[in-house]
């Protein structure tokens, strides 16, 4: 696979590269981040190193639009986060935001040009009626209401069904755990409440840092959909650059991966974000982990597979095999979640109702 096809992730290893740019490059380059959801991730790089300044208008227009936009996404989000908590204020329980609105709480790097189109929380799986309840009363209402799109959350997965604000529109979801409950890899949320941190002057909470990291890699490489897969492998870069400056961060991120059984995307999360992103690692931390990477046949096949579906959805980065590509991993992403006694008759109860819902279009 030609990394060098990645514009924007050479962009981001070397922001300097845009020096001697053409008009096509700064065309196919901002192409490419903004199916990456990363045009403006790359702008804040660009401009902390002032190479933006003789950029002609036509071009630098794309950046400052985008930077906009999300900007008036950063200020509706610090309004959702506001009326989540007067929801919930009245329950007197742990909140905690994951993914997206973590880093913006905590100000994480992960955070700079992030845009997202939900917010997620986790809460006490013991807990979920009198939040939901809580929810409904502030006008945020369930989705998927069939009977069995019902148990297929409740009873399966490791959240709600999305809930949608009646008023604003917006989505949250609401979370117990990190992974689905059929799964075999699926951690104990009691450890991962056990190490939660609240956020100063707020009363919301988030993850520990290395447990930030991990649901992140756990997130993207339990996937079934990667097409913002770049966005999310350049978020485990900047929070294992950040971290990494914290007293003992790797023997902690490690230890937690053996303790919440996420090792397995941990080895992958390393190994991606230093081939596309040059992320520096701890050569303590890739030896805690090597007993749990892959033998070499199938660390082929997964680098044939993630490689290629972690570039922008743009025809400039395919392949002919890419297509393959998104397609086993969807399927492994299934056969992580599900056994095969559940996946089979789920596959063909969602089969049989895509039919009907398209004959009744």
């Amino acid at each position: 696979m030609d990394l060098t096809k990645n514009r924007v992730a050479q962009v981001l290893k070397n922001p300097y590269s845009v020096s001697d740019y053409s008009p096509k490059d700064w065309d196919l380059l901002i192409r490419q981040a903004r199916q990456s959801l990363l045009l403006v991730r790359l702008y804040l790089l660009l401009e902390e190193h002032h190479l933006l300044d003789n950029l002609p208008d036509n071009i630098k227009n794309h950046f400052i639009s985008a930077t906009a936009y999300s900007n008036k996404l950063t200020q509706s989000l610090i309004w959702e986060f506001r009326c989540i908590d007067k929801a919930l204020a009245e329950l007197h329980i742990p909140v905690i935001l994951l993914k997206g609105s973590a880093y913006v709480l905590a100000s994480d790097h992960a955070a700079n040009g992030r845009l997202f189109s939900d917010v997620d929380i986790l809460v006490n799986q013991d807990d979920l009626a009198v939040v939901e309840s809580a929810l409904k009363k502030h006008l945020w209402v369930g989705t998927h209401q069939n009977d069995y799109d019902q148990r297929y959350y409740r009873e399966w997965m490791h959240e709600l069904p999305p809930m949608i604000h009646l008023k604003r529109q917006t989505t949250l979801d609401v979370h117990h755990n990190i992974l689905p409950t059929t799964c075999k890899t699926c951690p104990d949320p009691s450890k991962l409440m056990a190490n939660i941190v609240k956020i100063e002057n707020s009363q919301f909470w988030v993850l520990a840092p290395e447990d930030r990291v991990l649901h992140s890699a756990t997130h993207l490489f339990h996937e079934s959909e990667f097409k913002h897969g770049l966005r999310d492998i350049s978020d485990i870069d900047l929070l294992l650059r950040q971290f990494s400056s914290q007293e003992n961060f790797w023997t902690r991120l490690v230890n937690r991966s053996i303790e919440l059984k996420q090792q397995i995307p941990l080895v992958y999360a390393l190994r991606y974000a230093s081939i596309i992103l040059a992320t520096p690692l701890s050569e303590d931390a890739l030896k805690g982990i090597a007993p749990y990477t892959p033998n070499r046949i199938k660390l082929k096949l997964m680098d044939f597979l993630f490689l290629r579906v972690l570039m922008p959805e743009h025809y400039s980065c395919e392949d002919i095999w890419t297509g393959l590509a998104r397609l086993l991993l969807f399927i492994r992403s299934h056969w992580l979640k599900m056994p095969l006694k559940l996946l089979i008759p789920h596959l063909a109860k969602k089969g049989y109702q895509a039919v009907n819902d398209e004959s009744a279009n």
